[in-house]
């Protein structure tokens, strides 16, 4: 058995690829809640629109805390791998979800739960 702490199953390049998606959506994502910043800061607050910008706020801060977790992973090495089981998540599952924490079959489990 590999180590689980590393990711042979993914190559070099499929490793970059998936490095710049992360590095894109963390882009466009800052950038967003830099722009949802100004809205706050012009807003009086006064309509029902604030809460949805509120909202908006919290949703990207989430997200770029999701994708600076993968970054970690990334980093040390155990992106691409399950959080349940440890086992390999494929190429094609972490291009279509970069953020995929899990394989399919743990995730199929905890849907079905």
């Amino acid at each position: 058995m590999t180590d689980s702490h590393t990711t042979p199953h993914l190559s070099t390049v499929q490793l970059q690829a998936l490095r710049q998606d992360l590095e894109e959506q963390l882009e466009q994502r800052t950038r967003q809640l830099s722009s949802l910043r100004v809205q706050e800061q012009d807003g009086s607050g006064a309509d029902g629109t604030w809460q949805e910008l509120i909202v908006s706020i919290t949703t990207a801060e989430r997200a770029i805390a999701e994708l600076s977790q993968a970054f970690a992973r990334l980093t040390n090495g155990e992106y691409g791998r399950c959080a349940n089981c440890e086992r390999a998540i494929p190429f094609e599952r972490l291009k279509v979800r970069p953020l995929a924490r899990t394989c399919i079959d743990c995730q199929r489990r905890r849907e079905a739960a």
